[in-house]
């Protein structure tokens, strides 16, 4: 077998010079040239047929398979047997898949756009969108259907015949009776015959997500037992060195020279220095239950979702610091051993919003216990903690998540329970709030904070 080397030479010149790329190969001859063309050909061939086969899969229904097949057997048959009933069954097969083609033409002669009224939205409301579909073809586009997905459903609409430059509008309304995130589109047109034969489907790009919020109640601002002060709030404890002034006490060895108060210690012939109430910035930590186990059922769930987004959005519009953690789904193996949370974001109440509308219960996560430890020694600055849960925790889980929490913490547990008797009671030092609706927590809370 003979040799046979060849070259190439590529001269690419520009403003910036002139460049040479030489390209040397080497074959065995024509017979591998046309080995490798064949292969190149075969591969071709293969995608084309490809591609053709799942055009043809994707078009044809399970209706058009039959008729299909009506059609090869019935003329195949007929024609070798001279069957005049097979013949005209297998015509009458294939004049039906013909005169059903018909109705493919022009499918990607609209364009669909897809508009949404609010891209965010309370549970409960309803949300309009506008579907629009213009003719942007030459001729007459047929009737048609396009299928915009919502969800996990699918709205159906009839697209009637348009004349070229045509326009066709259609209002939308999405339900939301539920919180969550909804993804719609992207928008599919759907040109079929009457019989359902032949379906071709084209997809736009144009697609939206809506978040629908969890139901909220307005809290008063002085409901959260906050004082408005922008250099932070007193606390209980005594230190030596801050902004809110306490008493005065007698020098001891150790104290800074700084903090003498001259006028007392002249007066007493004692060394005096003074002591100061520790100022600390409003923190609010919020914990919210997610295992399973400690809801009796989803309104309860539902009940303490919206619990939180209402303390959380009522603190982050009060200018605090606001946390609000959750359980992290982890395997069950690691349950026992690991510990982990989610913290939502709380740049805005509508990042919090929208975090709570992925929030689920779940299975494999650590109980409320286990949150509020972890959270706690992640912010050991909390000033209030609030724990929210369902009915089926215990008294004695929620005295050891309180635990968690510095002695100086006032800490409230909210227990949701849409059977019980809303009310207010004391857990030792622990301030327990069962609400069975969500105004129930405002009422409750306002109350305390005037009394």
């Amino acid at each position: 077998m003979s040799s046979h080397t060849d070259s190439r030479i590529t001269r690419t010149s520009g403003s910036t010079g002139r460049s040479t790329t030489r390209t040397r190969y080497a074959t065995g001859g024509a017979t591998t040239v046309v080995v490798v063309q064949g292969i190149k050909f075969w591969r071709r061939l293969r995608q084309t047929i490809t591609r053709a086969t799942r055009a043809v899969t994707e078009t044809v229904t399970a209706g058009g398979w039959m008729l299909v097949a009506a059609a090869v057997v019935g003329l195949t048959a007929g024609l070798i047997l001279g069957w005049i009933e097979f013949v005209a069954a297998g015509t009458i097969a294939l004049s039906l898949l013909l005169l059903a083609s018909v109705f493919l033409f022009g499918a990607r002669a609209y364009e669909v756009d897809l508009t949404l009224a609010h891209d965010r939205v309370v549970a409960g409301a309803e949300v309009s969108g506008a579907i629009t579909v213009t003719n942007i073809g030459r001729r007459l586009a047929l009737p048609g259907v396009v299928d915009v997905p919502v969800g996990e459903g699918l709205v159906e609409i009839a697209v009637p015949l348009l004349r070229p430059g045509a326009v066709f509008s259609e209002q939308v309304a999405i339900p939301t009776h539920r919180r969550g995130v909804i993804a719609i589109g992207p928008a599919r047109t759907v040109r079929g015959d009457p019989l359902g034969l032949l379906r071709r489907e084209t997809a736009w790009q144009d697609h939206h997500t809506l978040y629908v919020h969890p139901v909220t109640t307005v809290i008063p601002s002085t409901a959260t037992g906050f004082v408005r002060d922008l250099e932070g709030n007193p606390s209980s404890l005594i230190v030596d060195s801050d902004i809110s002034f306490h008493a005065i006490r007698e020098y001891v060895p150790g104290d800074s020279r700084r903090q003498v108060h001259w006028k007392s210690t002249a007066k007493t012939g004692t060394l005096m220095v003074r002591q100061y109430e520790e100022s600390r910035r409003s923190r609010m930590l919020i914990a919210l239950a997610t295992a399973e186990t400690e809801f009796a059922n989803e309104d309860e769930f539902e009940l303490a979702v919206s619990a939180v987004g209402s303390l959380g959005v009522r603190g982050i519009r009060d200018g605090r610091d606001v946390d609000v953690v959750v359980g992290q789904e982890i395997p069950e193996f690691a349950r026992r051993i690991t510990r982990a949370v989610h913290e939502l974001p709380t740049v805005s109440a509508r990042t919090l919003l929208d975090a709570l509308c992925e929030v689920a219960e779940r299975a494999s996560v650590n109980p409320l216990l286990d949150v509020a430890t972890f959270a706690v020694e992640a912010h050991r600055d909390v000033s209030v903690g609030f724990l929210v849960c369902g009915s089926t925790v215990t008294a004695h889980t929620i005295q050891s998540a309180a635990v968690a929490f510095p002695l100086n913490v006032s800490v409230i547990v909210i227990v949701c329970d849409p059977t019980a008797e809303p009310g207010y009671r004391q857990l030792g030092d622990i301030a327990v709030i069962t609400i069975g609706l969500l105004d129930d927590l405002r009422h409750i809370l306002a109350r305390r904070s005037a009394a």
